[in-house]
């Protein structure tokens, strides 16, 4: 089996692949100060719950875009699973073209997205990836990566309103009934989730202006389904896009 780890800002989400197959899954907080040996902990009870054993996995692969992670896990995996695991970064086979000034500045979960995307749906398109920030990245009908546009996130933009106001209560991200909110919540409630999704759209339009084709609309991330429910412009909500894309470049890579 293939374990691949995508390490976020807020979350790592994890998978294992039978061949192409996605057999399991999991979401765990990052946190920068845990140490390689409380990952292996804490990795080896989710594999037990699902009855998975760690000498049932025969390669690794990590993408992160957080730096101070990359190396507790890399001692991890060769601790615990005796593999010394692919690390998505320069030098890596993408299969693509980095069409970018300066490709080593792309973060390694655009170019996974990006690759599992065209891989999934071809090209051209756009991959909205709404997370700790927004991100679009385009890639053209041959599979090219040509850029995108990073935003604030959700979470980032939201806790910014918590705490920069004094009278402005925490509130779950829920869509509301009504545009117009008849109290705080549902109009703070309002603001972010048609806020994003105006934004989203927007941004989407743009693109599609400046590329002058139509192009698919492809979402991922934690709020993704949430946000894709009142756009107009995503067409398709990949949850697992980062994993497809960790194993796809795993296969080109082996």
């Amino acid at each position: 089996m293939l374990l691949v780890f995508d390490i976020g800002n807020s979350n790592i989400v994890m998978g294992t692949y039978d061949g192409k197959r996605l057999t399991h899954h999991w979401r765990i907080s990052t946190d920068r100060q845990k140490t390689g040996d409380e990952y292996g902990m804490l990795i080896n009870d989710l594999f037990r719950f699902q009855g998975i054993r760690m000498t049932d996995i025969d390669a690794i692969i990590i993408s992160s875009v957080v730096p101070p992670l990359v190396v507790p896990l890399v001692k991890m995996c060769e601790r615990y699973f005796r593999h010394h695991p692919l690390v998505v970064g320069p030098g890596i086979k993408t299969g693509i073209k980095l069409k970018y000034e300066n490709p080593r500045e792309i973060g390694a979960d655009r170019i996974v997205n990006s690759v599992g995307a065209f891989e999934q749906y071809g090209g051209p398109l756009i991959v909205v990836d709404i997370g700790t920030a927004t991100t679009f990245d385009v890639v053209d009908k041959n599979g090219d990566y040509l850029g995108g546009v990073i935003a604030p996130g959700i979470g980032i933009s939201t806790e910014a309103l918590f705490s920069r106001t004094a009278q402005l209560p925490r509130v779950a991200f829920v869509t509301p009934k009504n545009v117009i909110g008849r109290n705080t919540i549902s109009g703070m409630q309002s603001g972010i989730i048609y806020g994003f999704v105006g934004q989203i759209d927007e941004i989407c339009r743009r693109i599609k202006g400046e590329m002058k084709q139509e192009m698919k609309v492809v979402a991922t991330g934690g709020l993704a389904q949430m946000i894709a429910s009142e756009s107009s412009q995503i067409e398709e909500v990949d949850t697992f896009l980062t994993l497809t894309g960790l194993r796809v470049l795993y296969e080109r890579n082996i």
